[in-house]
């Protein structure tokens, strides 16, 4: 979140996909025909006609618990309409996911969620303009237009790495981006099971520039954009958990890889930890949206600075430095409301039965190496900071994510 960029100077290179508009399969109603992108539209005319009416499948959001449907392979759901997401699943958790590690592109697909769901102002719509299509895949079907604006910088190559499996599949681009996201999530040790629905029509528009959040921004201008969005300072927090498994790429390429906290591959609370203490040293060059961090080798966001530091979410992040269950069903509460941003949720499939149910585990916050409560750096004078332990050994710098 908040334009973690990546592969500006990177060495892979990667032809755009020319889409094509394909035929979706008649039997089943979740897939869709896909188009190809240009820099100002999509060129070929959605064919939606021959799509079985969504609203018929509207209540399987709300209807009770109904017997299971085999999908094959041992593999079962409530809704029939489910099990084409199953082939979708194994495509990328082998070819996206790299055997599903929760590694760079995991982290990414997270990350991707947000910048194309926060595409949605109220305050825009008010005003008679387009406030954008929220959670409709539009950074997908306009990424030559989206991956230009200064917030999105570098996201080229993960749209492009993107697209080919939504094409393949034949599936939405809004839906495959939340797809992916959700996977990717459930990739990581102790993460979430986000929820999926599925049925998001391939019409959307580019989104207007401006609306994702950057890394240099004020808190005050942070929690403006998010409130236009809908949310509040406490919900951005939760939606801030996924720096739990996060890294920057191109805030300072020069430090690529960089991730915030000394755990990238677990979904657990010691980013709330680590960014509580007090910076010592820069990893990059301190520039660009870089703020002192208290660990070698981790990178710390001046967003996330400000924010953590704020009245208005200080105590909010601080709960949840040693409670991860608690964390864990915010971030699933608040992905669910940024998943449906711009969507009519009756209109849409719960497909939530095919995410992979993540790898459970116990964790317990700790203090880095020689950091202990006298380094803690806290806003919140509601409560006192939790007791922790801290982790015996020397310091050692925090390993880069690569690819």
């Amino acid at each position: 979140m908040f334009n973690v960029q990546r592969y500006k100077n990177s060495s892979r290179t990667t032809n755009k996909p020319q889409c094509s508009c394909i035929p979706a399969p008649a039997p089943s109603p979740l897939h869709l025909f896909i188009c190809s992108s240009s820099s100002t539209t999509i060129t070929c005319d959605m064919a939606f006609k021959t799509l079985i009416t969504l609203a018929s499948l509207a209540t399987a959001v709300f209807a009770a618990p109904s017997p299971l449907v085999s999908c094959g392979g041992g593999r079962s759901v409530q809704n029939a309409a489910c099990c084409a997401w199953f082939p979708v699943l194994d495509d990328i958790q082998a070819n996206l996911f790299s055997g599903a590690q929760c590694m760079e592109e995991a982290h990414e697909a997270i990350r991707l969620t947000f910048h194309d769901a926060i595409g949605f102002s109220m305050a825009l719509t008010q005003e008679g303009k387009f406030g954008g299509g929220g959670a409709d895949g539009s950074i997908l079907a306009f990424s030559d237009i989206e991956t230009s604006f200064a917030a999105n910088f570098g996201l080229d190559f993960t749209t492009e790495a993107f697209i080919p499996f939504a094409v393949a599949h034949q599936v939405s681009f809004g839906d495959f981006v939340q797809f992916a996201g959700a996977v990717g999530a459930s990739n990581c040790l102790g993460g979430p099971r986000l929820q999926f629905l599925a049925g998001r029509p391939n019409n959307s528009q580019p989104s207007p520039d401006g609306l994702v959040p950057e890394p240099t921004d004020s808190a005050d201008k942070i929690f403006a954009r998010m409130q236009d969005a809908g949310f509040s300072p406490t919900e951005l927090v939760h939606l801030l958990s996924a720096h739990s498994v996060a890294a920057q790429y191109e805030v300072d390429t020069d430090v690529a890889g960089s991730p915030f906290d000394s755990t990238p591959s677990s979904f657990d609370t010691q980013f709330f930890v680590e960014s509580l203490l007090k910076g010592t040293a820069f990893v990059g060059n301190g520039q660009g949206g870089e703020s002192m961090s208290p660990i070698p080798g981790e990178f710390r966001l001046s967003s996330d600075l400000v924010i953590s530091r704020d009245q208005r979410a200080a105590c909010e992040w601080q709960s949840l430095v040693n409670d991860h269950q608690t964390m864990v069903n915010n971030f699933e509460a608040a992905m669910m409301k940024m998943a449906t941003l711009g969507q009519t949720v009756s209109e849409l499939v719960d497909c939530s039965d095919v995410i992979p149910v993540p790898a459970s585990a116990k964790f317990t916050a700790t203090f880095p190496p020689s950091k202990s409560i006298n380094d803690v750096d806290s806003a919140c004078s509601s409560f006192p900071f939790p007791s922790l332990g801290t982790q015996p050994g020397p310091v050692t710098s925090v390993l880069p994510i690569t690819a």
